[in-house]
């Protein structure tokens, strides 16, 4: 059987840095001064300085939410409206990330395409849209991965991995799209202002072979949590997708990591020897006190988190395309032998793993 690697990755953000201006325009919509301040020392201590967005911000003084509009104070657009922004602003920040990517001639060669998403849907859908732009193969085989939120780029990697070890000659473009500004909420409830502080926009290409070089991916594996299935939900309403995440939620991880890490299951997430044997840990940037959760559960060192740290402050939680952005800088940083092991977070809660030793 094929060794699976992944061989190079390219990101991509939209042009708008929309950090800033959303905490400014969060404090409008909350009713009182405990409440103003409450968020204040939230967004102080997110660990974000930057998040972008297709949508250029507004004027707050002129009542601007966005400067085109789509944010209208009193009129919020329908799912339906933002589905119709979704099918063209997500294929612009696809091919943003893929030509990031460098294919080149080697786009004749795509054997697989598997596209990622939880903020959009259409059909035909992206992954239409790729083959005809990129000029792929008419006998590409498409695989769409959606609504798995966060810790949706681990099943696009396994689908990938899988494909590869089933075929030696196969290559897979792998792509992980969100475009998490289309959901904002008006709303005075601090939690879901608090839920949107953390999300920007962002898209990851990747490309997955047996080529020898990049990483080596190893076992995956999923997990659900047990009585966690109300801490993460993802809703489809008339007026986009309503986000929640409950408070709960990094205790929740924490308590699930120190179980799997006592009980040494060799097919658990954590097994005893871990820590110490793992080099590189690529965690989902789900936000600070969730990274907080991961690292005092396995007694890891404060720098064993470093890039998630980094992706978080630079974007914020770009939903499934984050993992990705921090496993490039662990390309870009090449550690060769370097063992890893990658965990992202989804509804249900799901705790989704792969390892991977990085190659020369």
């Amino acid at each position: 059987m094929p060794a699976a690697h992944l061989n190079r990755i390219g990101t991509a953000v939209p042009d708008h840095d929309v950090h800033g201006g959303f905490v400014e325009f969060a404090r409008t919509l909350l009713p009182d001064a405990r409440a103003q301040y409450v968020f204040e020392r939230m967004a102080e201590r997110s660990a974000i300085a930057h998040r972008y967005s297709f949508l250029r911000p507004g004027v707050l003084a002129a009542g601007e939410v966005d400067a085109d509009g789509f944010y209208r104070r009193g009129q919020f657009p329908t799912t339906a409206e933002r589905m119709a922004l979704y099918e063209t602003q997500a294929q612009l920040l696809a091919m943003r990330a893929i030509e990031a990517l460098d294919l080149g001639d080697e786009r004749t060669r795509i054997t697989h395409l598997v596209v990622a998403s939880c903020t959009g849907f259409a059909s035909p859908g992206l992954d239409i849209q790729l083959v005809k732009m990129l000029d792929l193969r008419a006998d590409v085989k498409r695989t769409m991965i959606g609504f798995m939120g966060c810790a949706g780029a681990v099943p696009a990697l396994r689908a990938a991995a899988e494909a590869v070890r089933a075929d030696a000659h196969a290559r897979v473009l792998v792509v992980n799209v969100e475009l998490c500004s289309l959901h904002m909420q008006e709303t005075s409830d601090i939690a879901t202002i608090l839920s949107f502080l953390l999300f920007g926009d962002g898209c990851s290409a990747a490309l997955v072979t047996a080529d020898p070089c990049g990483l080596a991916l190893g076992v995956f594996h999923a997990a659900l949590i047990p009585d966690s299935q109300d801490l993460i939900t993802w809703h489809i309403g008339n007026h986009g997708f309503r986000m929640h995440l409950s408070g709960r939620l990094p205790a929740r991880i924490a308590r699930a990591l120190q179980a799997a890490h006592a009980r040494g299951d060799a097919h658990g997430m954590i097994r005893p020897d871990d820590p110490a044997a793992v080099d590189l840990w690529a965690v989902h940037t789900g936000g600070r006190t969730v990274l907080d959760a991961v690292e005092a559960s396995l007694g890891l060192p404060r720098h064993a988190l470093h890039h998630s740290r980094a992706v978080l402050e630079d974007y914020g939680n770009m939903s499934s395309a984050t993992i990705m952005f921090v496993l490039q800088r662990m390309l870009r940083d090449p550690r060769p032998g370097a063992r890893g092991l990658a965990m992202a977070f989804g509804p249900g809660i799901v705790a989704e793993t792969f390892r991977f030793v990085q190659v020369g």
